[in-house]
């Protein structure tokens, strides 16, 4: 677990947007909140105009409650946008198990075969 202190610049995943603020994930324990106030000296008209969900930003830790794992987090007058050069996204195929499925019986049958030359 890693220590967070004020003023520190980190790097987290925006989990969630809402009128008031940017929710961002830093780790496994901590989350923060990036209030409206604290996204641009400027007025905000729309918090989603900054960030998208999943988005990898860095942010400053304005204030730490290490009890609760949560920081309060800023990134007015910050270059908060992190360069993911050569990040795709991973794209499903179809078919979900079925591959799998038609193969089992076949590793099955060859793991079988290799425990009863073992013996």
């Amino acid at each position: 677990m890693q220590k967070y202190e004020k003023g520190n610049v980190v790097t987290g995943c925006v989990t969630g947007i809402e009128k008031y603020g940017i929710f961002v994930g830093l780790d496994e324990f901590y989350s923060g909140l990036i209030h409206i106030s604290e996204i641009s000296s400027n007025f905000v008209r729309n918090v989603s105009d900054y960030v998208t969900v999943g988005e990898t930003i860095r942010v400053r830790i304005m204030d730490v409650d290490e009890e609760n794992y949560h920081v309060k987090l800023s990134i007015r007058d910050l270059d908060y946008r992190v360069n993911m050069k050569n990040r795709s996204k991973i794209l499903e195929v179809g078919g979900g198990f079925q591959p799998l499925e038609r193969r089992l019986d076949g590793w099955i049958s060859d793991k079988m075969k290799e425990i009863s030359k073992k013996k």
